[in-house]
């Protein structure tokens, strides 16, 4: 009997689901349509959903960043010595046509980050583009690839000491930069997109930190690598001491998941900049780290601004 129940416990134990996974009945994050539980929550699924899968990358608050917020923007990464490659990588936002990446004339890899495919693993996924673009010859698109299934992932191959430096740009002008055009003919493409690229700016006081203007509006997105838990609760202490804002003619509005981390929100007045936030968002990022450090239970009012908080899950694009 007891060695029954012994191994009862332990196939439940093995059983146990990532609590960090969706539920089985949700969406699944892949954008399938179906639900979690018949797409990449099934037990033979190919590529298992990874919640947060630029976790060890350097700058990961950055890849998610450029993944899901910044319209324009790149960044070049080194790889490891064991890829046996001296070929230059730049991560980009985005890149025409939505392609997962090219290989410009002189041979440098670009990866975009903002592609149609997700197959439960997007590391995986952009490190199957990537060996991909290591095998395709100079001037080619690298074409969109299926489910990659096991195989190696961004972790694997970019080194973790080369660092992520984000560089923003004001539209996609630098898709073109060493392409001549006597016609005019590509800049006048670049038009429409440029216009639909909403003003962004990358704070220097903090990471990944990222001034947005959309319409009339202002906003301020911050993404976090906290767990979720931990943020909402040290934000919750913040927000009951009044400490949450950056500044007059701010406001905490709530947050996003993406990737496995918060990202939370701020609308700004109308005439506030970047350059207004630097020095704010660092007193913030003490401020923060202070209430991290803070173990104690929350108190009544902590309890319900967090409540709140975790009400208030935005959809900001």
């Amino acid at each position: 009997m007891a060695k029954r129940s012994r191994r009862k416990v332990d196939t439940a134990e093995e059983q146990a689901p990532d609590p960090a996974a969706p539920s089985p009945r949700q969406p699944c994050p892949c954008g399938s349509g179906r639900r979690y539980k018949n797409c990449h929550g099934r037990a033979n699924a190919s590529s298992p959903f990874v919640a947060r899968p630029f976790e060890g990358l350097p700058g990961e608050c950055d890849w998610i960043a450029l993944r899901e917020i910044v319209p324009a923007a790149t960044a070049d990464v080194s790889l490891r010595a064991a890829v046996d490659t001296d070929r230059a990588v730049r991560v980009c936002s985005l890149l025409p046509m939505a392609a997962p990446g090219l290989v410009r004339a002189d041979g440098t890899i670009w990866l975009g980050l903002q592609v149609q495919h997700n197959f439960g693993d997007v590391s995986r996924d952009l490190a199957a583009v990537l060996e991909s673009a290591l095998e395709t010859e100079p001037g080619n698109t690298v074409p969109a690839v299926g489910d990659p299934g096991p195989g190696r992932r961004m972790q694997d191959l970019i080194d973790p000491e080369g660092g992520f430096d984000v560089q923003v740009h004001d539209g996609f002008d630098f898709w073109v930069d060493d392409v001549d055009d006597p016609s005019g003919e590509i800049s006048a493409s670049l038009q429409a997109a440029n216009d639909a690229a909403a003003p962004t700016v990358r704070l220097t006081s903090v990471d990944a930190a990222y001034w947005t203007q959309m319409g009339d509006r202002r906003y301020l997105r911050w993404v976090l690598p906290h767990s979720e838990d931990t943020l909402l609760d040290a934000l919750a202490r913040l927000h009951a001491a009044g400490e949450d804002r950056l500044g007059e003619g701010t406001r905490l509005i709530g947050s996003f998941r993406a990737h496995g981390v918060l990202v939370p929100v701020w609308e700004l007045d109308d005439e506030i900049g970047a350059e207004a936030l630097e020095d704010p968002a660092g007193a913030f990022s003490g401020r923060l780290d202070d209430a991290i450090a803070d173990s104690s239970s929350l108190s009544s009012a902590e309890r319900s601004a967090r409540a709140g908080l975790a009400n208030r899950q935005l959809t900001i694009r």
